[in-house]
């Protein structure tokens, strides 16, 4: 009996050995498939082993939610999460998480440098509106923090005190940032209907409509519907984003080092739905369409026709200066620029306007090379 129960043991460690090894093998193929390294896929395997503990994975989640209906304790818990966004503290000080607020007062957006000085590097860039937090001041100079971007702003381009209360107010936008691994966005607030696309842990995804078990969000320049029970609701003012320089390296020619370049100095830039001018509007293929259209390559105004242009490379082949497509199924509706690292610059929405975000932020359709 007792050999019997030591072999049983052996069998049973055995096989929790050979799915944990599944695991990782499936984990790191998906994750090189994504264009991401096989170290990150094995520290990501870990991550996720810890955080299906707690969390399951989107189509779970869903499933395990309620499709239409939700009992009444639900839907009072529903309420109660989206109001308590809405009701002030008198004792809170705070406007959109900032104490001593500043706002961007530009037409299209302010250079944010490593040092105060003309000179210094640009390390992010504050589209017109968006709030900072001013941690210090000296020498016409602001110390500021806003989203992931610190450093150094012109004072005479930042509104502050009162003012900037008065006017946050007026420009904060209600916000939905996911809260678990993945999450899908849906064509309507159902589990039967059409999935547009998953999104990742942390995107932040401005707000349409709120509902009690469906959010209406905005993901570029599509709307969709996301499960309540699977975003934060905050209010929220327009962030400094981040001015990422392109690998210089053997594997990547000086012309498509040049193009992205080229792209990263308009981040800031305004969306305008139909646009194509670099100075005063692009939406996302105007934006690439003109980008490229300085480098020798002539692209339709078209997210679904460019991508008919160039040749197709996978994930994992992507170079900076390839053009990343986005949409629902096999139905192309964005188009960005891939810088390297990981990265992208688009033309995302009239909230956003240019800027650079993690590469699969939302799930490609597929990728082409124009150069």
């Amino acid at each position: 009996m007792k050999f019997r129960f030591i072999k049983l043991g052996a069998i049973f460690m055995a096989a929790m050995t050979a799915v944990m090894n599944a695991g990782t093998v499936v984990t790191q193929a998906s994750s090189v498939r994504a264009g991401v390294s096989v170290a990150l896929a094995e520290c990501l395997h870990e991550n996720v082993k810890g955080s299906l503990l707690q969390k399951e994975s989107a189509a779970a989640q869903e499933k395990a939610a309620p499709k239409n209906t939700s009992s009444k304790q639900e839907k009072a818990a529903g309420k109660a999460k989206i109001k308590s966004k809405k009701i002030a503290d008198p004792q809170d000080q705070t406007i959109c998480g900032y104490t001593n607020l500043g706002i961007a007062n530009v037409s299209n957006y302010l250079n944010v440098r490593a040092e105060a000085g003309e000179d210094a590097k640009i390390v992010g860039k504050m589209p017109a509106d968006a709030g900072c937090e001013i941690l210090d001041t000296e020498n016409g100079w602001h110390h500021i923090r806003s989203g992931k971007v610190s450093g150094y702003v012109r004072a005479d381009y930042i509104i502050t005190g009162d003012e900037a209360r008065t006017l946050a107010e007026k420009l904060k936008k209600t916000m939905a940032t996911v809260n678990t691994l993945t999450v899908y966005i849906r064509e309507k607030p159902n589990t039967d209907c059409t999935i547009l696309t998953i999104v990742t842990t942390d995107e932040e995804l401005e707000v349409v409509e709120e509902g009690e078990e469906w959010i209406e969000i905005k993901l570029d320049d599509e709307n969709g519907f996301v499960n309540a029970q699977y975003v934060d609701l905050s209010e929220e003012l327009k962030k400094a984003m981040p001015y990422t320089e392109a690998e210089r390296s053997a594997e990547v020619p000086d012309t498509k080092y040049s193009l992205v370049q080229t792209a990263l100095s308009y981040v800031g830039g305004r969306y305008v739905w139909g646009g194509t001018s670099l100075t005063n509007g692009v939406d996302c293929s105007g934006f690439t369409m003109q980008i490229m259209a300085k480098y020798g390559v002539y692209l339709p105004h078209s997210s679904r026709g460019q991508a008919g242009y160039g040749r197709s490379v996978s994930t994992s082949e992507l170079q900076p200066g390839d053009l990343i497509f986005y949409g629902s199924g096999s139905s192309i509706s964005h188009v960005a620029i891939y810088i390297g690292n990981g990265q992208i610059v688009h033309a995302s929405n009239s909230r956003d306007g240019i800027k650079v975000s993690n590469a699969f932020y939302r799930t490609p359709i597929c990728c082409r090379r124009m150069l």
